[in-house]
């Protein structure tokens, strides 16, 4: 992982883009350790959040294309989908995070363009220092985004929101943003931001955690009929769990919780 850092401090792994002389402009290579990082955290029972930021002055400026143009033919094999998954290797490096079972945040300064913005918008949360500017930067280039940008912007603004802006590639800043709903939250310190929030959920069971994180991944686009059977199943795993007992127990005795490693 040349030009990805990934450490683990307190429960929480901090992947940064890292490299910061091109305002972390992505290649080919970065996107396969992003998937990679996304498949190590995934696996670590003991974390309990993931920031992902990006060195220097920027989060991501997008697809470094001066780089990744000389690689076509590994292109073309990256647009093909994985056997096991409908997301190809380019949707794969934003989507993966949504398979980690802890919360994701992307603290995104500087500029967040294309590819960028799609791997931010995958995370969970967003913070955003106020001096952020963003873009859904494809269109400068005669293309649509296409590192699942279509399934995450869905998510959280209207079709003609996300209409407008992957038409136009215009750069909005952090405020808009925030009114569209692209962000969590705007401040000029977003890493207090994220570290706040993750204090906040670590107070509560990693495993209700993980379960409410898999709730809504496996129900937000379905009806009733599918969603309450993935409400039921995850409910009874925690009711055979021991940080549901150890949450239960605490909240008897008003006592702070000392939660166990995730078993979800």
């Amino acid at each position: 992982m040349s030009n990805i850092s990934y450490e683990v401090r307190d429960q929480v792994a901090h992947v940064r883009l890292n490299r910061p002389e091109k305002h972390n402009g992505l290649t080919l290579d970065m996107l396969d350790d992003l998937a990679a990082a996304a498949d190590r955290a995934a696996k670590d029972r003991s974390l309990r959040a993931v920031i992902i930021s990006g060195e220097g002055d920027s989060f991501c400026s997008g697809l470094d294309f001066a780089s990744a143009g000389k690689e076509q033919g590994r292109i073309m094999r990256m647009l093909v989908p994985k056997k096991t998954s409908a997301a190809n290797n380019f949707q794969n490096a934003g989507w993966a995070w949504r398979n980690v079972p802890v919360p994701v945040i992307a603290v995104i300064t500087g500029h967040c363009y294309g590819g960028g913005l799609q791997i931010a918008l995958a995370a969970d949360f967003r913070y955003a220092s106020s001096d952020a500017d963003l873009s859904i930067l494809e269109a400068k280039w005669g293309l649509i985004p296409d590192m699942s940008l279509s399934a995450s912007i869905a998510q959280l603004t209207s079709i003609d929101v996300a209409k407008r802006l992957t038409m136009t590639g215009e750069m909005f800043n952090a405020e808009q943003a925030l009114d569209w709903g692209l962000v969590s939250g705007v401040s000029d310190d977003p890493f207090a931001d994220a570290d706040a929030l993750i204090e906040q959920i670590k107070q509560r069971s990693p495993d209700a955690v993980a379960a409410s994180k898999a709730l809504f991944e496996n129900t937000w686009y379905n009806g009733s009929r599918l969603s309450f059977p993935v409400e039921q199943t995850l409910q009874v795993r925690l009711l055979r769990g021991k940080n549901h007992t150890i949450a239960r127990n605490a909240g008897l005795k008003k006592e702070k919780p000392s939660f166990g490693e995730r078993q979800i």
